[in-house]
């Protein structure tokens, strides 16, 4: 639901990036070339970004008081 702070399989720190990586890829630009240019070359690194589906939103709709 929220984007890892660590990647789970070599510790490197993402979470930083994710914000850029989601504007750039909403203004159109390739998600290869933004990935490339925020330094995650791990295939692990970018499995985590490009499998994370934000569902914070949705799953906040039915926190109870």
């Amino acid at each position: 639901m929220i984007i890892p702070i660590r990647c789970f399989s070599c510790g490197k720190p993402i979470a930083q990036q994710y914000q850029e990586y989601v504007d750039r890829t909403a203004k159109g630009e390739e998600r290869k070339k933004v990935l490339d240019d925020l330094g995650l070359e791990r295939y692990c690194c970018r499995a985590v970004f490009m499998g994370h589906v934000d569902l914070i939103d949705t799953a906040g709709r039915f926190k109870k008081f």
